[in-house]
């Protein structure tokens, strides 16, 4: 078994729970959202971000707009709906019991009354 495979499927299975998450301080294209997600060290690829983007959108979680741009073509840019963020709500309290208890079984000590 291969680490990084392992790995990969750990950032992905997060993927979709960071793109809601970055969304909901605003606004933002493609691009912001890819350099927000490396920043993190996610190391996404756009081949990645735009088919989940559209799987989002079409899920309602997201809608999009398109503005121009001074430097170049237009811009999608992309924000929660209503439906997005009652959805992100449920995912950050899941999200917080599943660190709980990963945290609790990666750390916790082995039960030494057996």
């Amino acid at each position: 078994m291969k680490i990084e495979n392992t790995k990969a499927q750990m950032r992905k299975g997060v993927l979709e729970f960071c793109i809601l998450s970055i969304l909901q301080h605003g606004d933002a294209y493609t691009s912001e959202i890819l350099s927000q997600l490396k920043d993190a060290k996610l190391l996404v690829v756009e081949g990645t971000v735009y088919p989940l983007l559209t799987r989002l959108k079409n899920a309602g979680l997201l809608s999009y707009r398109w503005e121009e741009s001074t430097s170049g073509p237009p811009r999608k840019y992309y924000a929660l709906t209503e439906t997005g963020k009652l959805f992100l709500k449920e995912l950050n309290s899941t999200w917080s019991a599943l660190v709980e208890a990963v945290n609790l079984v990666t750390t916790n000590k082995p039960n030494n009354n057996e």
